[in-house]
């Protein structure tokens, strides 16, 4: 099945020379929640506005569903839904007539029916004639969630969809998100919650000073990726390391209680063998021990940390 979405060779640089992409390249598959995670200033808003047409690329194209996002540019647009990171929506608008307003501004005809579904899944049907104005600041995000769907497209774009909302809200917007995923909408966020994309991600795509540094499925990322680690406590306490082990490279942590040792899931053995029978012939006993896998978050501040 060709992608939703094909990017190829994207770039972009500023008037001040400031090159904020580099020949990114990706294909985004229909139906897919896909995860862009990486620092502040890391261009993932700025490969959010080249593809929905706000911002112009300097080299590369865009097919959103087949269609060049310059070229034709109109149906293209009509494809994506954009929530912005900014709360930005008329103020003395009510809920209804600003939802309504945004379904008509991509020619879509008055459908009450289809706009009443959308509040109502967003939980904003109470709220309909109240000014946005009166609104808290998750109900806004909300807000803005329900104006990107009112044209019913088919693929949402999420630029940090829960900054600044409580832990509460952002799990009902995470069910909010299943739910648009289930019907067949192809969903791209961007997001510092680490929990929220190993939550809700089927791939992550990790993006820092402009590049594209991997996209991967997220299992397979973490499993690539992700140490995993033994961790041995100790019967006795130790002041220091043996020489003998100095081969498996161990941590001793926990005032001399605990040791760690790292091992790579993916090597053809894992060592754990010759450390056991090593510690046996150094006299070193342990009473117990559990192993510890790296989260999501781990794995990506490591990958933002390489030079690039």
């Amino acid at each position: 099945m060709a992608p939703v979405i094909s990017v190829s060779n994207l770039s972009k640089t500023y008037a001040s020379g400031f090159r904020a992409l580099k020949n990114v390249n990706l294909d985004i598959a229909r139906g897919e929640i896909l995860a862009l995670l990486g620092p502040n200033g890391a261009g993932k808003t700025t490969f959010i506005n080249i593809v929905c047409g706000i911002v112009k690329a300097s080299e590369g194209t865009v097919l959103v569903s087949g269609h060049d996002n310059v070229t034709n540019f109109r149906a293209a647009r009509k494809e994506i839904g954009l929530v912005p990171q900014e709360l930005t929506t008329d103020a003395f608008e009510t809920v209804w007539a600003t939802v309504s307003f945004s379904r008509g501004l991509f020619g879509k005809p008055p459908n009450p029916q289809f706009i009443e579904k959308v509040l109502k899944d967003l939980s904003l049907w109470d709220k309909k004639d109240a000014r946005i104005r009166t609104l808290s600041g998750g109900m806004k995000r909300r807000v803005l969630i329900a104006k990107a769907l009112a044209h019913e497209p088919q693929i949402l774009f999420l630029d940090e969809p829960t900054a600044g909302v409580d832990v509460e809200l952002r799990k009902a917007m995470w069910d909010t998100v299943r739910r648009l995923r289930a019907s067949g909408v192809t969903i791209i966020l961007t997001t510092h919650y680490i929990d929220e994309a190993e939550e809700m991600a089927d791939r992550i795509g990790v993006v820092n000073h402009g590049e594209l540094i991997l996209v991967e499925e997220k299992r397979e990322l973490m499993r690539k990726l992700g140490k995993k680690q033994l961790v041995l406590q100790l019967h006795d306490t130790l002041d220091a390391l043996p020489p003998a082990l100095a081969s498996h490279k161990l941590e001793l942590a926990q005032a001399g209680t605990e040791l760690i040792y790292t091992y790579d899931t993916q090597g053809e053995r894992t060592g754990i063998t010759a450390l056991l029978k090593d510690l046996g012939e150094a006299g070193i006993r342990f009473k117990d021990l559990h192993t510890t896998q790296s989260s999501l978050e781990e794995i990506f501040v490591n990958l933002v940390k390489r030079p690039t």
